[in-house]
């Protein structure tokens, strides 16, 4: 008689677990994504950024590698940053804002004019600035969504009523007194802790709140939604009149009180206080396009790139006197931006690790808004 032969019995090292198949495709999982996260496709100005702090500690070794540059960038950039978050949202829902820099030179203006010249405190007066923005927000919402006119050219023309007014208060002259450099208005800007002051805060509150908005709720969505088709959107119950609306207001407003920072910081109210901050807000906005969310207006996206071009813009300053390098390397990377974001061009396939899809051209974030209705 045969007997059925017994399976020996497997040995297990005690104390240890041996690795399941379902372990290995958790770590393949993760290391997919870890290489998806870190790609250049993904965060790509993570790595030019990298390589202009490289560049101009060679070209500047004495000046740019230091603590104080590094604080340098993150003070003098936390307006600019303020700036660049207020397109976010518009650009999202494909609405152009460019009266943002007469925004914040007029609530700049009103700051410095209401206390200096009415004598009234600094809440007050701060506060009546932020009527006058929210104001222009409220206009701009009816001109672009209301009136059907097109935003790009709408908010151009708010901008040049804008001016107007700051011409009829300041003359064209910047307005200053003790009030201005003295507490608690300086302390708006000016406070610091390590070096690092207010501004830097703000810029980082102001972020995110914005991304919890866009990444984390309906209203994001539906934002997104109506940027990348706003007929469907409509079609299936979005409100995208009234998302627009509501993202040129909040332009105004975040705006608006980037110039209450910016007069508390330089300690003046100046008629000209937001035009430079213009082209490097849209510059940031579109480079942080291609960050992190490609293809997508976001937050982080945008402080990424505000603090590269503010890199690069004092390494110039450092290595450079000419006057003219700044507004060449912010132009040539907003040119640079548009074209990616457009997906005019692609990477080199030893960058990638896989093609991207082809975005349809209703999805093009460069592109300005074209139905209103």
């Amino acid at each position: 008689m045969t007997s059925t032969p017994t399976r020996t019995a497997e040995f297990r090292p005690s104390g240890t677990e041996v690795p399941t198949a379902s372990d290995a495709r958790t770590l393949g999982t993760l290391s997919r994504r870890a290489v998806a996260a870190l790609s250049f496709r993904t965060i790509g100005a993570v790595y030019v950024w990298l390589l202009i702090i490289v560049l101009f500690s060679v070209w500047a070794p004495d000046t740019f590698p230091t603590v104080t540059t590094v604080k340098q960038v993150l003070n003098g950039n936390a307006v600019a940053g303020l700036v660049a978050l207020s397109v976010v949202l518009p650009l999202t829902a494909r609405v152009f804002d460019l009266s943002v820099a007469y925004t914040m030179s007029l609530t700049s203006v009103l700051t410095a004019y209401f206390m200096v010249t009415k004598g009234l405190g600094p809440g007050t007066a701060i506060a009546l600035a932020m009527t006058a923005a929210l104001l222009i927000g409220l206009v701009n919402g009816v001109v672009v969504v209301v009136l059907r006119v097109d935003s790009f050219i709408a908010t151009l023309a708010t901008g040049a009523l804008i001016q107007s007014l700051i011409t009829m208060v300041t003359n064209d002259s910047s307005i200053t007194g003790v009030k201005l450099l003295a507490k608690p208005f300086a302390d708006i800007a000016q406070l610091d802790a390590g070096g690092i002051t207010l501004p830097v805060l703000y810029l980082l509150l102001a972020a995110t709140a914005i991304w919890f908005l866009l990444e984390h709720t309906a209203t994001g969505r539906r934002l997104y939604a109506t940027g990348f088709n706003a007929d469907a959107a409509r079609l299936q119950g979005v409100r995208t009149n009234r998302l627009r609306f509501l993202t040129l207001v909040t332009s105004a407003l975040l705006a608006g009180f980037a110039g209450v920072v910016f007069a508390s910081s330089v300690g003046s109210g100046s008629p000209s206080a937001g035009t430079p901050y213009l082209l490097s807000a849209y510059a940031a906005a579109f480079v942080g396009a291609t960050q992190l969310r490609a293809g997508r207006f976001n937050a982080w996206g945008t402080v990424i790139a505000v603090l590269l071009l503010g890199t690069g813009i004092t390494g110039l300053g450092l290595a450079t006197s000419a006057q003219w390098a700044a507004s060449l390397f912010t132009g040539s990377v907003l040119i640079v931006a548009l074209v990616l974001t457009g997906g005019r061009i692609t990477l080199p396939a030893v960058l990638r690790r896989h093609k991207a899809p082809t975005i349809p051209e209703t999805d093009d974030v460069s592109a300005p808004d074209k139905e209103l209705s």
